[in-house]
């Protein structure tokens, strides 16, 4: 008997793709699923279009909750799952007809906890967009420190779609609630427990960018939280990396500053502001580490041209940036 997949898939308000997501899922090659829809309390009609979905494959499971949030209803998934792995798709997004066989026949052959398959970002019409992770042009088997290093430099992928993990490793692990930014953190917790992952070279999971995504602006001075959450975590990864992993400290040390150059980038001036303790812990920051910006080798010339300027002068930093971005 085959192992059994936990596909975990968290729903709120997506009427108009969850079914596509489902049948996508449904018709992996992978027979051995289980599909748990965790409706976070939907308002749209979608809490129906998973009972719907779930009459017609009796491998779907639909649970509902309160509104909580992506995280929460991804945890609530995996207290209930029973397969032997996890796996997790976003509604709006969708998978190859072969991916999990091919993540299940990796897992199995190479006997490891991870396994990751490539990925590509399509708009809402299909139309293949730049790929944000260059995948490997044959299967990879990536050390774990290894592995966190290419996230601190921006050139992993620590989105859990992407991924099919033993569901061991979450006996001591959950998402994180009420945070942006959330699998990365997760992973970085996890990556402790494994020595590899083994990446897959073929793009079977496709990200569907949307117009009204988790962190674009709606109006000049909204702001997603998610830029606060990805400083939060930067400086909770600098301290395991110090404690657990102190070859990568000038790798740490480079995220913190990037990750802190886009949240300047992106913080409302109008929050710019001195009764805004968070903006200026991060402007204090960085004028307290003007020598590391100057000598880290993983900084663009780029980087530290923005860095240096907006420890100097941060509006002015903005105005430079919005011009260069849209010069009049």
């Amino acid at each position: 008997m085959r192992e059994k997949i936990s596909v975990i898939v968290p729903v709120y308000n997506s009427i108009d793709c969850l079914e596509k997501c489902v049948r996508s899922i449904c018709t992996q090659t992978y027979g051995d699923l289980e599909i748990l829809l965790i409706d976070d309390g939907s308002t749209d009609g979608t809490d129906r279009l998973c009972e719907r979905l779930a009459q017609e494959d009796t491998r779907i499971h639909t649970y509902h909750k309160q509104n909580g949030g992506a995280s929460s209803a991804r945890n609530v998934g995996i207290k209930l799952a029973t397969g032997t792995y996890l796996g997790f798709v976003d509604s709006d997004d969708y998978i190859e007809p072969d991916m999990y066989e091919l993540m299940m026949d990796a897992a199995g052959r190479y006997q490891e906890d991870i396994v990751q398959i490539s990925r590509d970002e399509v708009d809402e019409r299909g139309r293949r967009m730049p790929d944000v992770c260059i995948p490997p042009e044959t299967t990879r088997f990536c050390e774990a420190e290894t592995f966190l290093q290419e996230l601190l430099l921006h050139q992993g992928d620590c989105s859990f779609c992407t991924k099919l993990v033993r569901r061991e490793l979450f006996r001591k692990y959950r998402f994180p609630e009420g945070v942006l930014n959330e699998d990365f953190r997760l992973l970085v917790d996890m990556l402790q427990e494994i020595e590899r992952i083994v990446i897959l070279p073929k793009q079977c999971y496709h990200v569907v960018c949307r117009q009204e995504s988790t962190t674009r602006r709606k109006t000049q001075d909204s702001f997603s939280r998610v830029f606060l959450d990805i400083v939060d975590n930067a400086d909770r990864t600098q301290t395991l990396v110090d404690r657990v992993y102190p070859e990568l400290h000038v790798y740490a040390v480079r995220f913190n500053l990037y990750q802190r150059l886009d949240y300047m980038l992106h913080v409302p001036i109008s929050q710019m502001t001195r009764d805004n303790a968070f903006y200026n812990e991060v402007k204090k920051y960085l004028r307290k580490h003007v020598k590391d910006t100057v000598v880290n080798p993983y900084l663009t010339g780029k980087n530290k041209f923005y860095l240096l300027l907006f420890m100097a002068a941060p509006k002015i930093a903005r105005q430079v940036h919005a011009f260069v971005r849209h010069p009049v």
